[in-house]
């Protein structure tokens, strides 16, 4: 155990600057609050070393134990304070290295595919739906946030563990090569042609878009999808939160 009087001390610099959209090219990411590092401490992820209180320690020194940790830092909770970012509560933090993006062949026969979404907390809920309704392949662009970004994965309560996330280059090419591979592209969008949710004939093997909160999907990616999904609703009320339509939607998929 290192004990640290000086959080600011460069072996700890990753903690303070390695924030909400910043990633290096090792795959390292920081994880935050116990709920979050307990879940990855009890999955195969390799941990680079974890920053925390005695408290924390004290209380879950057995799970801790369980895991090969190179390096365990101690500290106070005031000296936690001073992490930009960190909030008093959080008395653990860890680096960790997330896993190895996948190709699309490696995807299963459920796909959810995030268009445009910037919102890492958007990220982050519609991770943990999909780690309760089963859903566990992802497709993102880089300019998405990615479910090992700090914010989402405090959000998915650190259920993109269950992820395997594919990060595409071309949506329209992912999209073409998924239909040669035998998906069903669903889009979930307002449109005129949009089929009710509760009508929806789901195929075996199916890939759901979810659009930017507030453009929605571009119309020529639309144009390219076999079937355009809306969430029946009340009169006057235009659409949910994407997180809570994803959640709706795969629902629907996943029981039918």
């Amino acid at each position: 155990m290192n004990k640290i009087d000086d959080i600011t001390i460069p072996e700890l610099e990753i903690y303070s600057t390695l924030r909400e959209s910043a990633f290096r090219e090792d795959r390292s990411f920081i994880a935050d609050s116990p709920k979050v590092v307990n879940l990855l401490l009890e999955s195969d992820l390799e941990i680079k070393s974890m920053l925390a209180t005695q408290e924390y320690y004290d209380e879950f020194s057995t799970l801790v134990n369980t895991k090969e940790i190179p390096l365990k830092y101690l500290t106070t909770k005031e000296e936690m304070k001073k992490i930009v970012g960190h909030k008093i509560h959080h008395n653990c933090m860890m680096h960790g290295i997330r896993p190895d993006d996948v190709s699309l062949e490696s995807l299963d026969d459920a796909i959810l595919l995030l268009d445009g979404i910037t919102s890492a907390e958007n990220v982050g809920s519609i991770v943990r739906s999909c780690s309760g309704l089963g859903v566990t392949s992802l497709v993102i662009a880089a300019q998405t946030p990615h479910p090992f970004n700090r914010r989402a994965l405090r959000v998915s309560m650190g259920h993109s563990k269950m992820m395997k996330t594919h990060i595409h280059e071309d949506i329209k090419e992912s999209i073409k090569h998924l239909q040669k591979s035998g998906y069903r592209v669903y889009a979930a969008e307002i449109s005129e042609n949009s089929v009710a949710l509760s009508n929806v004939e789901v195929a075996k093997k199916w890939v759901l878009i979810m659009g930017h909160e507030g453009r929605g999907i571009a119309p020529d990616i639309l144009e390219l999808c076999d079937e355009v999904v809306s969430i029946e609703m009340q009169e006057g009320v235009n659409s949910f939160n994407v997180s809570v339509a994803a959640s709706i939607i795969m629902y629907k998929f996943q029981n039918s």
